[in-house]
């Protein structure tokens, strides 16, 4: 499921809340200015009880440039001052990748009072490289830190955090109960989702009447195929009047990305792990199988016949989303029914498809985490950053970085729940831009995501699903419309509930991982080679290079690892 929508802050905010630019040379160095001038054990009468210290607090944010929003309203700024005392800076890090930036960053060992990386679970590129920072006592236990705090503490109940998170990230078993990473978007009940989201391949309304055909019955590639002929045959136009192609990449594009919900029956595992069991129960990878050729068959096929796009898995995102607003695709490879193009339900879910062991059948983790972040070892009072952590994550502070301030953004309801004002939605439709200004996440700006998003239930703290939905319950209507037309509710009845590692959460701990890392790298792209080779035998002979790759770099003992962890209920692997 695509991630495109939520958009996390990284470049400097205005005013005083956050940092503009770099640090001038006059700055002390990393903590230097932190220290409190009023301690917690000392703060004063009179002040609130979500006081913590008369300090700035300084963050380096390790995440993509392509996710900055920046300019928060100053009067929030000052509205958290006023109820904790701190003033919170951040920078974003302007690298390529944001995994450079971090192994740059730690590199240096000049960090801030905090800093903020990618981590959806303990199997991502950046966690060997915050753990050996760890390893090196360059980051402050957490453990003792959390205890006590009114929504961290609960990463401490035995069974509050998913397995990945509490053995794989968090509190992993060398560090014997220290932590060094706060995994972040932990819900609060396992399998709660705060959208109903329907994602896979979508195909055009309107063609799907003309042709009577009903896309929750296209459940197989040959269905996939068969359609796609009749929409070439039937000659349909876009918006401007000229020719459209049956089948289009994913809306965000596909840039060298394989996405196999399309071709879910050709693929093997989930999509980017490519690890599922055989019939005898035993877990092999994807090259072992006969799933590559038949999906590079089967694609060939469909770029012959000019049935897709010949530059589906190369295609930008800019081209890709002006494709499918102007109806240039009868197919969409890959979108989710709360695109804000698709307000009109042009576009309606095509299947879902069977998967290579028979029908479909949603899968959902028991929990997730998303984000992450870590104190260095050099910052001073380090408690204090914690506190406004958790402030942040309590319903007072969500309240603010997700709703604005009362009055101005929104009233109270006789439960206390936030009625957002109407001014405010219009201002957000009709210039998006100024609406961000106002400095909190309904309007796009989510500041306080980074050590405030966790623990999460919108519907619990704030009585609403998604912002605003008490006051504009028709801003999702389409969504949630497409997600009853898909049958959501009936098929996350019958979902399988995971909680587990990924299978790639373990490739560190193979002598050769580095180097298996690099052949499945290679072999996805290989994948995506062959299906423009020019003929099978070429297409033959580029899966086998990066096979022998894959050989040489310890896939059997890989394969043999993940068969050992999941026989474990503590490191199950999660294979869908």
């Amino acid at each position: 499921m695509s991630k495109r929508w939520v958009k996390w802050v990284t470049m400097p905010l205005a005013a005083s809340l956050l940092l503009a630019g770099c640090e001038s040379s006059t700055q002390p160095a990393a903590g230097g200015d932190t220290a409190s001038t009023t301690s917690p054990s000392t703060v004063s009468s009179g002040k609130p009880a979500t006081w913590i210290a008369d300090r700035t607090i300084k963050g380096l944010l390790f995440i993509d440039s392509d996710d900055i929003t920046k300019d928060i309203n100053p009067e929030i700024a000052k509205k958290v001052k006023d109820m904790t005392g701190i003033t919170l800076q951040m920078e974003g890090v302007n690298s390529q990748h944001a995994i450079d930036g971090l192994i740059a960053g730690l590199a240096s060992n000049d960090l801030p009072d905090f800093i903020v990386y990618y981590l959806n679970n303990s199997g991502r590129p950046e966690m060997p490289v915050i753990l050996k920072a760890a390893k090196e006592d360059m980051l402050t236990d957490l453990t003792p830190l959390i205890k006590g705090t009114k929504v961290f503490s609960k990463y401490l109940d035995d069974k509050y955090l998913p397995l990945d998170t509490k053995n794989g990230v968090m509190f992993r078993p060398e560090f014997n109960g220290s932590s060094y990473f706060v995994h972040m978007n932990v819900p609060r009940e396992g399998g709660y989702e705060e959208r109903k989201y329907v994602s896979g391949p979508y195909i055009r309304k309107d063609i799907a009447e003309k042709l009577n055909v009903d896309p929750r019955k296209i459940n197989t590639t040959d269905q996939v195929y068969e359609l796609a002929q009749k929409i070439k045959e039937g000659n349909f136009k876009d918006k401007n009047g000229k020719d459209i192609t049956p089948i289009g990449p994913r809306y965000w594009g596909n840039s060298n990305h394989e996405n196999g919900t399309l071709f879910s029956s050709l693929t093997w595992g989930a999509i980017d792990q490519g690890f599922d069991k055989d019939k005898d129960g035993k877990i092999v990878h994807e090259s072992k199988t006969e799933y590559p050729l038949k999906r590079i068959e089967f694609v060939q096929k469909l770029l012959k016949e000019k049935l897709m796009v010949p530059d589906y898995y190369a295609m930008q995102e800019n081209k890709a989303t002006e494709g499918a607003i102007n109806g240039s695709f009868g197919i969409i490879g890959d979108m989710h029914n709360y695109l804000e193009f698709n307000k009109d339900m042009s576009y309606i879910p095509l299947g879902p498809i069977n998967s290579v062991d028979g029908t479909y059948r949603m899968n959902v983790d028991y929990k997730s985490g998303y984000m992450a972040w870590s104190i260095p070892k050099t910052t001073k009072n380090p408690q204090d950053v914690v506190k406004f952590a958790d402030f942040l994550a309590s319903r007072e502070g969500k309240l603010i970085w997700q709703y604005g301030l009362e009055g101005r953004d929104y009233t109270l309801d006789a439960k206390g729940n936030p009625l957002v004002k109407k001014e405010v939605l219009e201002l957000r439709n009709k210039d998006p831009k100024a609406a961000k200004e106002l400095g909190f996440d309904g309007v796009g700006n989510g500041w306080g995501g980074y050590l405030g998003s966790t623990d999460i239930n919108r519907l619990g703290d704030f009585g609403e699903m998604q912002y605003a939905d008490a006051v504009s319950p028709e801003a999702n209507e389409t969504p949630l419309k497409i997600a009853d037309y898909w049958g959501y509710d009936e098929k996350k009845k019958n979902a399988n509930i995971n909680d587990g590692y990924r299978p790639l959460s373990f490739i560190n701990e193979l002598p050769t991982g580095n180097e298996l890392k690099t052949a499945l790298t290679n072999y996805n792209e290989s994948i995506i080679r062959a299906f423009y080779a020019k003929s099978m035998d070429e297409a033959q002979k580029i899966l086998d290079a990066s096979k022998k790759q894959l050989q040489a770099a310890g896939l059997d003992q890989f394969e043999a690892l993940l068969q050992k962890k999941d026989s474990d209920p503590k490191t199950k692997v999660i294979l869908k």
